[in-house]
């Protein structure tokens, strides 16, 4: 029988998990079937949906919203990253019955903005903005790439101090609202909050962003986003990103974990990309 895996959320109708996954499968010669499944807690619940699909024989389940809070409740043992990220994307079911829990959102995006971005962290000044579920989950990978300092910046400013204080590490983490950020260039800026859906931008100074600052943001659509355009208004030179890379790498990581083998992503990302732009 054909291993069978999932990404389970609520909306789910729209996910790419499924095309990407069948890409990786294509390229690196594994045999599996991949499906996108809504858990509708109207008539089931998240706990009953995970044991019925691990029951049926499912390998492996990824998680998107509104699930990773869940799923961290759910499991019997998390890696140091779901840990850390108090959120998780990816179950892998064990042998003996037990569900180990992992957080691949924030590697996907360090491996994205380093190998494809071609940017490494190491000694990079770096604004994160958002303190939510999403910049939870990146920030324990990008402190162990050592970057020099990492500011976060949200609308409330007290839960970016929160969060920053949540993280043991040497290197120094701070915290602000909007208008207190430290008034000079970045070399790389995240955009984590959810601003572009809905055709807005962060309240940021265009001073944040230097002529070699990398500013990517965590949304992405069928063009660049709203604030993929304002850095390059701000800096015609910046280099820009936008987070279907991140997508492309979280699912990668989690492929690797199922199955031990690890895809290329450039040539995923390339193809999604091509559909999306349609």
């Amino acid at each position: 029988m054909t291993d069978q895996y999932a990404v389970v959320g609520d909306p789910i109708a729209h996910s790419k998990s499924p095309l990407i996954h069948r890409l990786f499968a294509e390229q690196t010669q594994q045999e599996l079937v991949y499906e996108a499944i809504r858990i509708d807690t109207d008539s089931t619940t998240f706990n009953w949906a995970i044991s019925d699909l691990k029951n049926r024989g499912y390998k492996g389940i990824n998680i998107t919203v509104p699930f990773k809070l869940d799923a961290f409740e759910y499991a019997d043992q998390c890696t140091a990253r779901a840990q850390s990220a108090h959120a998780v994307n990816t179950f892998c079911f064990q042998e003996d019955g037990s569900t180990l829990a992992d957080n691949t959102d924030g590697i996907g995006l360090v491996n994205d903005i380093e190998q494809n971005g071609l940017r490494p962290f190491l000694n990079q000044s770096v604004l994160i903005l958002g303190a939510g579920g999403a910049v939870q989950g990146i920030l324990g990978p990008l402190l162990e790439k050592h970057p020099s300092q990492v500011h976060i910046a949200n609308r409330t400013a007290q839960r970016a101090t929160v969060l920053g204080k949540r993280f043991n590490s040497d290197i120094p983490i701070s915290g602000s609202g909007w208008k207190d950020i430290p008034d000079t260039p970045f070399d790389v800026i995240i955009n984590g909050t959810s601003a572009s859906l809905e055709g807005k931008l962060p309240p940021i100074s265009s001073k944040l962003v230097g002529k070699n600052t990398l500013v990517y943001d965590m949304m992405y659509g069928d063009k660049p986003t709203i604030f993929m355009d304002w850095a390059k208004q701000c800096h015609p030179s910046a280099q820009v990103m936008d987070g279907l890379g991140m997508l492309v790498g979280q699912a990668a990581e989690a492929f690797y974990l199922w199955r031990g083998v690890r895809p290329k992503t450039k040539p995923v990302i390339e193809a999604v990309r091509a559909i999306i732009n349609k």
